[in-house]
Protein backbone atom coordinates (compact mmCIF):
# COMPACT_ATOMS: atom_id res chain seq x y z
CA UNK A 1 0.00 0.00 0.00
CA UNK A 2 1.34 3.61 -0.59
CA UNK A 3 1.94 6.45 0.83
CA UNK A 4 -1.42 8.03 -0.88
CA UNK A 5 -3.05 5.16 0.23
CA UNK A 6 -2.28 5.96 3.85
CA UNK A 7 -3.55 9.71 3.74
CA UNK A 8 -6.42 8.36 1.98
CA UNK A 9 -7.53 6.25 4.65
CA UNK A 10 -6.64 8.08 7.39
CA UNK A 11 -9.20 10.98 5.69
CA UNK A 12 -11.92 8.49 5.67
CA UNK A 13 -11.26 6.66 9.23
CA UNK A 14 -11.55 10.25 10.65
CA UNK A 15 -14.78 11.28 8.89
CA UNK A 16 -16.06 8.40 10.24
CA UNK A 17 -14.69 9.13 13.72
CA UNK A 18 -16.25 12.14 13.84
CA UNK A 19 -19.76 10.89 12.08
CA UNK A 20 -19.76 8.43 15.64
CA UNK A 21 -18.98 11.49 17.49
CA UNK A 22 -21.79 13.77 15.84
CA UNK A 23 -24.52 11.06 16.17
CA UNK A 24 -24.47 10.63 19.80
CA UNK A 25 -26.46 11.46 22.23
CA UNK A 26 -23.92 12.69 24.92
CA UNK A 27 -20.54 13.73 24.76
CA UNK A 28 -20.64 12.01 28.67
CA UNK A 29 -21.60 8.67 27.34
CA UNK A 30 -19.37 6.09 28.80
CA UNK A 31 -16.79 4.16 25.98
CA UNK A 32 -17.52 0.30 26.91
CA UNK A 33 -13.88 -0.37 25.48
CA UNK A 34 -11.62 2.55 27.14
CA UNK A 35 -12.69 1.90 30.82
CA UNK A 36 -13.01 5.28 32.61
CA UNK A 37 -13.05 7.29 29.36
CA UNK A 38 -16.31 9.21 27.99
CA UNK A 39 -16.64 10.37 24.33
CA UNK A 40 -14.99 13.47 25.26
CA UNK A 41 -12.14 11.73 26.40
CA UNK A 42 -12.10 9.34 23.38
CA UNK A 43 -12.00 12.79 21.11
CA UNK A 44 -9.41 14.02 23.37
CA UNK A 45 -7.20 11.65 23.35
CA UNK A 46 -7.18 11.13 19.55
CA UNK A 47 -7.06 14.21 18.43
CA UNK A 48 -3.68 15.37 20.93
CA UNK A 49 -2.22 12.02 19.53
CA UNK A 50 -2.82 13.32 15.80
CA UNK A 51 -1.08 16.58 16.98
CA UNK A 52 1.66 14.94 18.50
CA UNK A 53 2.36 12.92 15.28
CA UNK A 54 2.46 15.78 13.05
CA UNK A 55 4.28 17.65 15.36
CA UNK A 56 6.68 15.13 14.93
CA UNK A 57 6.76 14.57 11.09
CA UNK A 58 7.08 18.02 10.91
CA UNK A 59 10.50 18.14 13.06
CA UNK A 60 12.24 15.80 11.00
CA UNK A 61 15.58 13.94 11.93
CA UNK A 62 15.80 13.63 15.99
CA UNK A 63 16.77 11.49 18.61
CA UNK A 64 13.88 12.87 20.96
CA UNK A 65 10.03 13.97 20.22
CA UNK A 66 9.52 17.63 20.15
CA UNK A 67 8.69 19.22 23.23
CA UNK A 68 4.38 18.90 24.38
CA UNK A 69 4.49 22.88 24.01
CA UNK A 70 4.87 22.43 20.13
CA UNK A 71 1.99 20.71 20.07
CA UNK A 72 -0.74 21.45 23.02
CA UNK A 73 -1.04 24.46 23.97
CA UNK A 74 -2.30 23.45 27.46
CA UNK A 75 -6.46 24.72 26.54
CA UNK A 76 -7.00 21.03 25.72
CA UNK A 77 -10.45 19.84 23.76
CA UNK A 78 -13.49 22.49 23.28
CA UNK A 79 -16.26 20.89 25.57
CA UNK A 80 -19.26 21.93 23.13
CA UNK A 81 -19.40 19.02 20.30
CA UNK A 82 -19.62 21.54 17.32
CA UNK A 83 -16.50 22.87 18.50
CA UNK A 84 -15.03 19.40 19.41
CA UNK A 85 -15.75 18.59 15.98
CA UNK A 86 -14.24 21.50 14.42
CA UNK A 87 -11.17 20.65 17.08
CA UNK A 88 -11.05 17.29 15.71
CA UNK A 89 -11.03 18.04 12.15
CA UNK A 90 -8.18 20.53 12.65
CA UNK A 91 -5.89 18.07 14.67
CA UNK A 92 -6.17 15.43 11.66
CA UNK A 93 -5.58 18.61 9.08
CA UNK A 94 -2.62 19.10 10.81
CA UNK A 95 -1.57 15.58 10.46
CA UNK A 96 -2.37 14.86 6.86
CA UNK A 97 -0.71 18.63 6.18
CA UNK A 98 2.42 17.91 7.92
CA UNK A 99 2.65 14.38 5.99
CA UNK A 100 1.98 16.00 2.70
CA UNK A 101 4.89 18.33 3.29
CA UNK A 102 7.10 15.72 4.53
CA UNK A 103 6.29 12.75 1.70
CA UNK A 104 7.24 9.70 2.58
CA UNK A 105 10.92 9.37 3.22
CA UNK A 106 11.74 12.24 5.59
CA UNK A 107 13.67 10.76 9.07
CA UNK A 108 11.95 11.13 11.62
CA UNK A 109 12.22 10.44 15.79
CA UNK A 110 9.86 6.92 16.18
CA UNK A 111 9.39 4.83 19.26
CA UNK A 112 9.75 1.64 17.35
CA UNK A 113 13.70 2.14 16.65
CA UNK A 114 14.37 -1.84 17.59
CA UNK A 115 11.43 -2.85 15.66
CA UNK A 116 11.04 -3.70 11.64
CA UNK A 117 9.62 -0.90 10.26
CA UNK A 118 11.32 2.19 9.15
CA UNK A 119 11.97 5.72 11.10
CA UNK A 120 10.19 8.20 8.53
CA UNK A 121 7.28 10.02 7.97
CA UNK A 122 5.79 7.31 5.63
CA UNK A 123 5.77 4.78 8.73
CA UNK A 124 4.09 7.23 10.90
CA UNK A 125 1.53 7.72 8.22
CA UNK A 126 1.17 3.81 8.08
CA UNK A 127 0.52 3.72 11.71
CA UNK A 128 -2.09 6.06 11.81
CA UNK A 129 -4.31 3.58 9.98
CA UNK A 130 -5.16 1.08 12.88
CA UNK A 131 -4.69 4.10 15.39
CA UNK A 132 -7.59 6.03 14.04
CA UNK A 133 -9.25 3.30 12.92
CA UNK A 134 -9.50 1.27 15.97
CA UNK A 135 -11.01 4.07 18.12
CA UNK A 136 -13.55 4.77 15.20
CA UNK A 137 -14.65 1.46 15.92
CA UNK A 138 -14.89 2.70 20.20
CA UNK A 139 -16.70 5.76 18.70
CA UNK A 140 -19.27 3.86 16.91
CA UNK A 141 -19.40 0.90 19.56
CA UNK A 142 -20.30 4.05 22.35
CA UNK A 143 -23.40 4.92 20.27
CA UNK A 144 -24.76 1.35 19.18
CA UNK A 145 -23.77 0.90 15.82
CA UNK A 146 -20.34 -0.80 15.69
CA UNK A 147 -18.98 -1.62 12.54
CA UNK A 148 -15.87 -4.19 11.32
CA UNK A 149 -12.89 -2.48 10.34
CA UNK A 150 -12.72 -2.23 6.05
CA UNK A 151 -11.14 -4.48 4.71
CA UNK A 152 -7.90 -2.69 3.11
CA UNK A 153 -7.45 -0.80 6.60
CA UNK A 154 -7.60 -4.32 8.77
CA UNK A 155 -5.06 -5.81 6.50
CA UNK A 156 -2.38 -2.87 6.58
CA UNK A 157 -3.32 -2.31 9.92
CA UNK A 158 -2.45 -5.91 11.54
CA UNK A 159 0.83 -5.88 8.95
CA UNK A 160 1.60 -2.45 10.69
CA UNK A 161 1.15 -4.17 14.15
CA UNK A 162 2.98 -7.02 13.45
CA UNK A 163 6.10 -5.39 11.51
CA UNK A 164 6.17 -2.23 14.06
CA UNK A 165 4.29 -2.69 17.95
CA UNK A 166 5.07 -6.71 18.14
CA UNK A 167 8.90 -6.73 16.40
CA UNK A 168 11.68 -5.96 18.68
CA UNK A 169 15.09 -6.81 19.46
CA UNK A 170 14.30 -7.50 22.93
CA UNK A 171 14.52 -10.87 24.32
CA UNK A 172 11.76 -13.16 24.51
CA UNK A 173 11.49 -13.96 27.98
CA UNK A 174 9.29 -17.09 27.45
CA UNK A 175 10.36 -20.41 25.51
CA UNK A 176 11.05 -19.49 21.92
CA UNK A 177 7.82 -20.17 19.89
CA UNK A 178 5.84 -19.81 16.44
CA UNK A 179 3.11 -17.80 16.36
CA UNK A 180 1.01 -17.97 13.00
CA UNK A 181 -2.20 -15.43 12.05
CA UNK A 182 -4.19 -16.01 9.52
CA UNK A 183 -7.20 -13.85 7.71
CA UNK A 184 -9.99 -15.18 6.29
CA UNK A 185 -9.18 -12.92 3.20
CA UNK A 186 -6.41 -14.29 2.31
CA UNK A 187 -3.17 -13.34 4.03
CA UNK A 188 -1.02 -15.11 6.71
CA UNK A 189 1.85 -13.46 9.29
CA UNK A 190 4.32 -15.20 11.43
CA UNK A 191 5.66 -14.46 14.58
CA UNK A 192 8.85 -15.80 16.17
CA UNK A 193 9.72 -15.48 19.49
CA UNK A 194 12.94 -15.74 20.58
CA UNK A 195 16.09 -14.60 22.67
CA UNK A 196 17.31 -12.59 19.52
CA UNK A 197 13.80 -10.91 20.43
CA UNK A 198 10.46 -10.94 17.97
CA UNK A 199 10.62 -11.44 14.41
CA UNK A 200 7.51 -10.69 11.79
CA UNK A 201 7.04 -12.36 8.34
CA UNK A 202 4.36 -12.26 5.94
CA UNK A 203 3.47 -16.03 5.16
CA UNK A 204 2.00 -16.88 1.50
CA UNK A 205 -0.80 -19.16 0.59
CA UNK A 206 1.49 -22.15 1.25
CA UNK A 207 3.16 -21.71 4.27
CA UNK A 208 3.48 -24.87 5.12
CA UNK A 209 5.79 -25.29 1.97
CA UNK A 210 7.62 -22.11 2.69
CA UNK A 211 8.94 -22.54 6.03
CA UNK A 212 8.69 -26.67 7.77
CA UNK A 213 8.22 -25.46 11.21
CA UNK A 214 4.65 -25.98 12.95
CA UNK A 215 3.29 -22.56 14.80
CA UNK A 216 2.69 -23.42 18.42
CA UNK A 217 -0.05 -21.32 18.49
CA UNK A 218 -2.49 -19.97 15.45
CA UNK A 219 -5.45 -17.98 15.31
CA UNK A 220 -7.70 -17.50 12.29
CA UNK A 221 -10.25 -14.65 12.12
CA UNK A 222 -11.33 -11.69 9.56
CA UNK A 223 -8.72 -9.01 9.59
CA UNK A 224 -10.92 -6.74 11.19
CA UNK A 225 -11.56 -9.20 14.19
CA UNK A 226 -7.28 -9.70 14.49
CA UNK A 227 -7.03 -6.17 14.72
CA UNK A 228 -9.23 -6.00 17.56
CA UNK A 229 -7.99 -8.84 19.09
CA UNK A 230 -4.82 -6.72 18.84
CA UNK A 231 -6.12 -3.70 20.77
CA UNK A 232 -7.75 -5.77 23.14
CA UNK A 233 -11.64 -5.33 21.73
CA UNK A 234 -11.83 -8.78 21.09
CA UNK A 235 -10.95 -11.63 23.73
CA UNK A 236 -9.19 -14.28 23.38
CA UNK A 237 -11.99 -17.20 24.24
CA UNK A 238 -14.06 -14.75 21.47
CA UNK A 239 -15.95 -17.21 19.35
CA UNK A 240 -14.96 -14.80 16.40
CA UNK A 241 -11.26 -16.14 16.40
CA UNK A 242 -10.48 -19.77 15.90
CA UNK A 243 -7.30 -20.75 17.90
CA UNK A 244 -5.08 -23.83 17.56
CA UNK A 245 -2.28 -24.56 20.05
CA UNK A 246 -0.58 -23.79 22.91
CA UNK A 247 -3.11 -20.76 23.66
CA UNK A 248 -0.43 -19.89 26.88
CA UNK A 249 1.86 -18.17 24.49
CA UNK A 250 -1.04 -15.67 23.70
CA UNK A 251 -1.45 -14.80 27.44
CA UNK A 252 2.11 -14.32 27.37
CA UNK A 253 2.13 -12.16 24.44
CA UNK A 254 -0.46 -10.00 26.27
CA UNK A 255 1.35 -9.49 29.17
CA UNK A 256 4.71 -8.93 27.70
CA UNK A 257 6.14 -5.29 27.36
CA UNK A 258 9.37 -5.38 25.97
CA UNK A 259 9.56 -1.22 27.10
CA UNK A 260 9.93 -2.67 30.29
Amino acid sequence: MTFADHLRLIDERSTAFRAAVAAAPSLDVPVPTCPEWTLFDLVQHLGMGRRRSAAIVAAGPADAPPEKSAWDDGAGAPREREALLAWWTESVERLTSALREAGPDRGCWTFWGDSQSPETSGAWARRQVPEIAVHTYDAQLTVGNPAPLPEEVALEGFDDCQFTLCSTDVAWPHDPAVVDYHATEGRSWRLRLSREGARAARLGTSAASEDPDTADVSARGTASDLVLFFYGRVPLDSPKLELDGDRRIFDQLIAWDPSV
